[in-house]
């Protein structure tokens, strides 16, 4: 865990040393004082799930930007951790999220991504506890919309369809995860 936020922390302070640019954005606005980084948190899988999600977009151009989370507490899909089930799991992900359209105020967005999730699923059954290994390549993609409601504030929604490479997962769940949320981010 302590590897993980290492290494966001050297990509953040990366993006703080790069040469300054002119202002980016996902919609290509770039008022003054907005930013080319983003920080942000997924609230509504936060408020229904107990799932943090937080990532950093780092845009590149006016259409493009790389985006990378990690998600405390991650679920399969939107599965909950009622009648004994307990997830004890986390993952990072990666993607690139491309950007369409000339609106201002938000845009489209599609985003292949990679992640890695790592950890244990437990459930009890017939009083016994069974303990599941979550460790799991998956790949996939999503599509989202992003307002921009101010030159440092932008949300929206989003969604993926991925699959994991893990056959154990893949014995208990389905081969195919959905997941989304909706994300409030603060550019700089």
């Amino acid at each position: 865990m302590k590897k993980i936020f290492s290494v966001v922390i050297l990509i953040v302070a990366m993006s703080f040393g790069a040469n300054a640019q002119d202002v980016i954005s996902s919609s290509g606005s770039g008022g003054p004082g907005a930013g080319s980084n983003e920080v942000k948190i997924n609230f509504l899988n936060l408020i229904l799930l107990g799932s943090v999600e937080v990532g950093y977009e780092k845009f590149l151009s006016e259409n493009h930007s790389l985006d990378l989370q990690v998600h405390l507490n991650d679920r399969f899909g939107f599965n909950s951790q009622k009648d004994g089930k307990t997830y004890k799991t986390n993952s990072v992900q990666a993607s690139m999220n491309f950007y369409f359209g000339d609106n201002t105020n938000g845009r489209f967005y599609l985003y292949p991504l990679a992640k890695l999730r790592f950890g244990d699923f437990e459930e009890t059954i017939d009083g016994d506890v069974v303990t599941t290994n979550m460790n799991a390549f998956i790949f996939g993609a999503g599509v989202g919309y992003k307002w921009e409601v101010s030159e440092n504030f932008a949300f929206g929604p989003y969604a993926s369809v991925v699959r994991g490479f893990s056959q154990e997962v893949s014995d208990r769940f389905a081969t195919i995860e959905v997941n989304g949320g909706f994300s409030l981010g603060y550019r700089f």
